[in-house]
């Protein structure tokens, strides 16, 4: 019962994690189920399960705000699905001693992108007049799929950035269309994972947990994203993958009896305290230079009357 109530806090955080940044609630969720002792292919396999009902909802949830761009969808989450089936193929087909660092380097990755993307660098201005085309939405969306499937997470990460960085979406638009086109991807990764593992690979409690989480935690998301800047939670939640993952690894690698391993994890320590403090400084001179540029406005308000 206590692993079905974490796991729930799992899905809750995941969700949070994704409902203000767009991205990470696979990475999220699977990072943590790796921690608890899950197996790559079982972890990956029940978070794309849930997957089908926290994207469905967010999806549909998207739509009626006008978030979703149906063409990109298609265009995106088509290729998305099937690269999503090969990697759950492959990953269903590893054992869980090669699997498991193939995955923690996978979420790695992600976690470091995902702390410098948040860290360093600001949204771009999006500009519509240049329609996104099918030569690069393809390939994104089969490699976006393919790295989610087998990462346990990874579409967000891969898609929200690679659509932002394009400059042709607005931000609203592009999260909701990301996040509606994940459902082909978890619906195509959960096939994928049934036929490699059977029924036996998904289990059924750890999905209900997490998609109970991740239904509460919805609409608490939409308010978080109102009150903590996307650049600050985007600091914390890399560092905690990256340094989650990096803690898997070294135990794996490591031959000096851990002495090693907290060297390393130390370092992580520095640099994620580092990335939050240059997330909080960038956060407090956006707010400095808003107040700046409303002070004339002011003025001129208060002159008129």
């Amino acid at each position: 019962m206590q692993t079905l109530l974490l796991l729930a806090v799992v899905g809750f955080a995941a969700q949070l994690v994704d409902g203000a940044l767009g991205m990470a609630y696979g990475v999220t969720s699977t990072t943590l189920l790796l921690l608890i002792g899950a197996s790559p292919a079982a972890a990956s396999a029940s978070v794309h399960l849930a997957e089908i009902g926290t994207t469905l909802a967010s999806g549909i949830s998207h739509w009626k705000f006008g978030n979703v761009d149906w063409k990109v969808v298609a265009k995106v989450g088509i290729p998305g699905a099937i690269g999503a089936f090969l990697g759950a193929t492959l990953l269903s087909n590893l054992s869980s001693e090669a699997a498991r660092p193939l995955m923690s380097g996978i979420l790695l990755a992600l976690g470091l992108y995902v702390l410098v993307r948040f860290t360093f660098r600001a949204l771009p201005k999006p500009d519509g007049s240049r329609p996104l085309r099918l030569r690069f939405l393809a390939p994104l969306g089969l490699f976006g799929g393919f790295i989610d499937a087998t990462g346990g997470g990874g579409w967000g990460p891969v898609g929200t950035p690679a659509l932002l960085a394009s400059g042709r979406m607005e931000p609203r638009k592009v999260i909701g269309t990301i996040d509606t086109s994940e459902f082909l991807v978890a619906v195509s990764a959960s096939v994928g994972f049934f036929i490699g593992l059977g029924s036996q690979g998904f289990d059924m409690a750890w999905v209900l947990a997490l998609l109970i989480g991740g239904l509460v935690a919805a609409p608490v998301a939409a308010w978080l994203v109102r009150i903590m800047p996307p650049r600050l939670l985007g600091s914390l939640v890399g560092g905690m993958i990256v340094f989650t993952n990096t803690r898997t690894i070294m135990l794996g690698v490591d031959q000096t009896g851990g002495l090693l391993t907290w060297w390393v994890l130390g370092g992580v320590i520095v640099l994620w305290v580092g990335a939050v403090w240059i997330s909080v400084q960038a956060v407090l001179n956006d707010r400095r230079l808003a107040r700046r540029d409303q002070a004339p406005e002011r003025t001129l308000a208060e002159s008129a009357e």
